[in-house]
């Protein structure tokens, strides 16, 4: 074969090594070994700088054990390689016995047999006219014209090599930045879902945090139960958040959203050509939550033939994508969530009843805002921050009798519906006041019809004659006044409550602006039938 034939094999060839991987290491043994089988090589080593720039170390090499491999460390100048990086020129040598500038540092050279001298040819790696290393290579000499041939073709191997260590350095950077980023939105996100950072200091919300509080650790399904815009997905992502599952991926799924075949593709994935319009493999949900949690919005939706794939994953942890038939294992944590009553759902045949008790590990009620008014204040201040900030405002005086009013207001949207009111409020403001005009209508049109005040007033107006009847009508019995009179109250209300809502005590106890399990407490301890 002809010399030119051969180096064009080899620049192909390695052309082809160095475009198919990022690993240096692996990239150099792979050129190298090439020019073991074409060249008859028998050494060659990759000499790079260390993290000081003042010495230099064999980062990768062929043809030396690890032993000889670990002696490699040079100054620069130091040696013909030390040279070489020094002053950016090449060194050419046919016999390296005979060459007193050659160390032999790792050894290898003085172990070789045979009469035949060793060349050593040794080239820069240059970028940008910075110096970044060396590439020596060592093998029998045959005669100098092919000494230098050999010479040039090592340097244009180190010129794309040099390419391939800058490609990589810079991957590199990318993979630390990002690293460093996703550390740091973990980092936010931890301190974003922190119990102390959400707001609601409600008997109502303080019993939900304690819930979370005991089960983040855990590895338990949890169902999330509350009207619509309550803050379920908030709450998801605080167990996650607080969770040994933190570093992991936090994916959320609505249910609701799609249709049955693009709900299925969507949890488990699928395979090209399983199904009309699937081009190519795509993994689902539970794959990219693996390690992590993943958020099933509106499970109450779900369709029976999922409801039952549901199960089994819940109860095996694997699945297989739709038109496959390899199973996949997972390690996700499922927490779900509803603001359907999945009980009655179960009763109407809607909802599997195997399913629910399996997502019903555990189950955390959110109450909706009117039954946690205690918390409005906090959350219109939480708000106006956030939305001044963002639209460069500067809405903050809000009187009295307005935030009073804004505390009787229903909030049938709950939380969702009051966060909308502040932003379009923030957003129509002209100064700091507020003022019920930047309010949307079916607020102002409660405010002027005075209707909480009337329930206010009558509330008011029953508690004080009921507490002036106890106080006359229990004079003897003094030191039971307060139990008598709380406990019949807790009675009666938790009495028509439950004959208000047929007997359902989910939403009794969202009535009452309870927990269901602080419901069937006091429903046992009054001796309610």
């Amino acid at each position: 074969m002809a010399r030119s034939e051969l180096e064009l094999g080899i620049l192909q060839e390695a052309s082809r090594i160095l475009g198919s991987s990022l690993e240096l290491e692996e990239l150099f043994g792979q050129v190298m070994r090439l020019l073991q089988q074409r060249l008859n090589v028998r050494h060659a080593t990759l000499v790079r700088r260390d993290e000081s720039h003042e010495r230099l170390h064999i980062a990768a090499a062929i043809g030396l054990s690890k032993a000889e491999q670990a002696r490699g460390w040079y100054d620069i100048g130091e040696g013909m390689t030390g040279q070489v990086v020094a002053t950016g020129q090449p060194r050419v040598v046919p016999d390296v016995a005979a060459e007193p500038d050659f160390l032999d540092r790792t050894g290898v050279m003085a172990s070789s047999d045979g009469d035949q001298p060793m060349s050593f040819v040794c080239v820069p790696i240059t970028w940008e006219q910075q110096i970044d290393g060396a590439i020596s290579v060592a093998k029998p000499f045959e005669d100098d014209a092919t000494l230098a041939a050999d010479a040039r073709l090592i340097s244009i191997l180190a010129a794309n090599i040099a390419l391939a260590i800058r490609i990589n350095q810079m991957v590199q950077l990318e993979k630390d930045q990002w690293r460093q980023q996703t550390e740091q939105l973990q980092e936010n996100l931890r301190g974003k879902f922190r119990f102390e950072n959400i707001i609601g200091s409600s008997a109502a919300m303080m019993e939900v945090f304690a819930t979370i509080g005991i089960v983040a650790s855990s590895r338990a399904t949890c169902l999330l139960l509350g009207e619509t815009g309550t803050g379920k997905e908030l709450i998801a992502k605080a167990i996650h958040y607080n969770s040994p599952r933190r570093d992991g991926p936090f994916i959320r799924v609505n249910c609701g959203a799609l249709s049955e075949t693009l709900l299925e593709s969507e949890l488990f994935g699928h395979v090209k050509g399983s199904f009309t319009g699937a081009l190519r493999d795509k993994i689902g949900r539970f794959e990219a939550a693996d390690g992590g949690s993943l958020f099933l919005d509106e499970i109450g939706t779900l369709d029976p033939q999922l409801q039952i794939k549901l199960l089994r994953v819940l109860q095996e942890r694997e699945f297989e994508r739709v038109g496959d038939h390899h199973t996949i294992k997972v390690d996700v944590r499922v927490i779900a969530a509803t603001n359907l009553d999945l009980e009655q759902e179960v009763q109407r045949n809607r909802f599997r009843e195997d399913l629910y008790y399996r997502l019903n590990v555990v189950t955390i009620h959110l109450p909706p805002l009117r039954n946690r008014r205690e918390d409005v204040p906090r959350l219109i201040d939480h708000f106006l921050d956030k939305y001044n900030d963002e639209n460069g405002r500067n809405l903050r005086k809000i009187n009295r009798e307005l935030m009073s009013a804004l505390q009787r207001y229903p909030w049938p949207g709950n939380v969702r519906e009051l966060e909308n009111a502040i932003e379009r409020a923030v957003v129509l403001s002209q100064s700091d006041t507020f003022v019920d005009e930047l309010l949307p209508m079916q607020i102002r049109m409660f405010m002027h019809q005075g209707r909480g005040n009337a329930e206010a007033e009558t509330i008011e107006s029953l508690s004080r004659k009921l507490a002036g009847q106890a106080v006359e009508e229990y004079e003897l019995r003094e030191g039971e006044v307060y139990d008598l009179v709380i406990n019949e109250i807790e009675r009666q209300l938790i009495t028509r409550s439950l004959e208000r809502h047929g007997n359902v005590k989910t939403k009794s106890a969202d009535f009452l602006g309870i927990n269901r399990n602080t419901l069937n407490k006091k429903v046992k301890e009054l001796g309610i039938e």
